[in-house]
């Protein structure tokens, strides 16, 4: 007996109905929309949409298969019955940013635009599916060490002249009731600052005059910060300096005071007790005791709700802190340095983008007035600091990629010559050391020794057009891990068969793509988020690549941190694979749309475009 033929309306009710997010919508929306999806059929090879169009709405397959290219025709999907597609363009200006093509005949359904924003606006299930973009779940404030140093400093600082007698300096703390003053020059040039206690050890008990100048007790080069620090980096600051009051600066110029009184109302978060813990040790075994503890502060963030970025830094930070005391204990081990030295960390590190399963990658960079034998005294500095590090938790560098390394143990000229080299001629072994070592980042030591190093590097290198296609076409090597068939590419083989690596396939790709971003446009920033946010700013990528680039970038780091976090709860060490399996469905989709956004901007840094418009 034949089955009756289905009014439009009734057969694309009975199809939306077991098809998500659909399937979460009352009764009554339901049979609504119903009434208002176009069917449309297309035929094999024919053109959907092209990137740039305006689209007409939200498309749903309802039977047939269609492909999905980029703005370059490199293929991003294969889709069948029951996906969607066009979403992303709906939110950005209601323009294409993908090219669609029917590989058969296809029947669609298309909802109108405003039915899609009718429907985001009022079921959340729904909104949720279709919104790839972070989660207002992971913006939580609160906490002094995730704060921005802007929000938190007091404003309009009271500053003096250098010149003002210490008594009118006095006069004026008493009558502010603060307990210190800046001191500057004409526009607002941080030249030092002076406090209650210099007063008393410095003006008082040395019996100066009352019109002696401040400038004969302040502090000069004061503890500063910029705004958009953390409140771990202000914590750290004074816990490792032994300091009350830090300064904050734009450039050399004050914007803001913090002092201890100020932080009263927070309360003290782990990572700054740690630090201080650390700050304070004798040697690396009391240190390792102390970083036995990351895995349990990074459950501990993550749990909270803690941007991905943030949870990174406050982890490297425990990782710089250990360092610095490091270097600190090795001076006193093996006495002064013979001459200024910087102790580097690249890496993960040097990114400030710390998980729970780190290794050590850093270098040292030496006045170029050493002599022959100074080179026994550093020696032994980089093995008691990298023994220590390896103590600590943080591994040898499997590629040796270490200050212990004579070969990343060296005066400034050669590291100079080093950096020329691999840019006059980009070999395999030269783009991957140049990757490694744009990645540098100063931990303790004389910072001036990197300074013009790092901005005459970046100057040559990006003048180098065959050099900038090479570290490109490098950065490519690692991909996404997408199946054409709206699946993911997984393992193949191996412990970790049929899981995700969301490191080298992950986070990996967007962090080469941050640092071809930087090349480009001369940034020395060294994290990957502010490479993007930096490249937004100056152009070298658009605001609408740059920003579906950032959220594709959050939801991926925020993955593999919460993974981590699980696995530290379940008691098992962290590592960076995951079964797709442990996702719903709808973390499935959000996170595939996150590679097809990464894989869409390598294609496009490939063309040499390095945009989506």
């Amino acid at each position: 007996m034949t089955e009756p033929t289905l009014d439009p309306e009734t057969r694309i009710l009975r199809f939306i109905e077991h098809v998500h997010p659909y399937d979460s919508l009352d009764r009554e929306t339901l049979f609504r929309i119903s009434g208002v999806f176009v069917a449309r059929t297309a035929d094999a090879g024919q053109q959907i949409y092209s990137v740039g169009d305006t689209l007409d709405g939200l498309f749903l397959i309802e039977h047939g298969t269609v492909e999905i290219t980029d703005e370059n025709d490199a293929p991003v999907s294969i889709l069948h019955g029951r996906n969607s597609f066009g979403e992303r363009g709906l939110v950005r200006e209601g323009r294409a940013l993908t090219n669609a093509r029917a590989v058969e005949e296809t029947r669609l359904l298309v909802l109108p635009i405003a039915t899609f924003q009718e429907l985001v606006g009022s079921s959340r299930s729904f909104a949720r599916f279709f919104d790839r973009g972070r989660s207002p779940a992971r913006e939580r404030r609160g906490e002094l060490a995730t704060q921005r140093v802007g929000d938190l400093m007091a404003q309009n600082p009271i500053s003096v002249a250098p010149d003002t007698a210490i008594q009118a300096a006095a006069g004026m703390m008493r009558d502010t009731r603060v307990s210190c003053l800046a001191v500057t020059e004409e526009k607002d040039k941080l030249v030092g600052i002076v406090t209650l206690r210099d007063m008393a050890t410095k003006a008082v008990a040395s019996g100066l005059a009352g019109d002696t100048p401040v400038r004969e007790i302040m502090t000069a080069d004061p503890a500063s910060l910029p705004p958009s620090a953390l409140g771990s980096d202000l914590l750290n600051m004074m816990l490792e300096r032994k300091v009350g009051h830090v300064t904050v600066t734009e450039g050399n110029r004050l914007v803001g005071i913090l002092t201890q009184t100020d932080l009263t109302r927070f309360q003290a978060v782990t990572s700054a007790s740690m630090v201080q813990e650390i700050a304070d040790a004798a040697t690396a075994k009391e240190m390792a005791a102390v970083t036995a503890r990351l895995p349990s502060l990074l459950a501990q963030l993550v749990g909270a709700g803690n941007r991905h970025e943030v949870v990174t830094r406050l982890v490297t930070d425990i990782a710089d802190a250990v360092t610095r005391r490091l270097l600190v204990l090795a001076e006193k081990e093996f006495g002064s340095p013979p001459v200024d030295y910087l102790w580097l960390a690249c890496g993960s590190q040097g990114r400030q983008e710390q998980t729970g399963v780190s290794d050590q990658d850093n270098c040292l960079i030496i006045d170029d007035d050493a002599s022959g034998g100074d080179a026994v005294y550093f020696e032994k500095l980089a093995k008691f600091v990298s023994d220590g590090l390896d103590t600590c938790g943080y591994f040898y560098c499997p590629g040796d990629m270490m200050a212990t390394n004579p070969r990343w143990r060296q005066p400034v000229a050669v590291w100079r010559r080093y950096f020329r080299g691999w840019i006059d001629k980009p070999d395999p072994e030269a783009q991957m050391l140049a990757s490694v070592m744009f990645d540098l980042r100063p931990i303790g030591g004389a910072a001036h020794l990197f300074e013009n190093l790092q901005e005459e590097t970046l100057a040559e290198a990006g003048r180098n057009s065959i050099f900038v296609s090479h570290m490109i076409a490098n950065s490519l090597k690692h991909t996404p891990p997408l199946g054409l068939f709206r699946g993911f590419a997984t393992v193949r083989s191996g412990e970790h068969k049929n899981e995700l690596d969301m490191k080298m396939n992950g986070v990996v790709p967007v962090v080469d793509l941050g640092r071809v971003y930087a090349l480009k446009g001369g940034l020395t920033d060294v994290n990957t988020r502010a490479r993007l946010e930096a490249a937004e700013a100056n152009g070298t990528i658009s605001q609408s690549g740059a920003h579906d680039l950032l959220d594709a970038y959050d939801l991926i780091a925020e993955t593999r941190l919460k993974r981590q976090a699980e696995e530290i709860r379940a008691g098992r060490k962290p590592d960076n694979f995951m079964p797709p399996s442990d996702l719903s469905d709808l973390e499935r989709s959000h996170l595939r749309d996150a590679f097809v956004v990464v894989r869409t901007m390598q294609s496009a840094v490939g063309q040499g475009k390095g945009m989506l418009s």
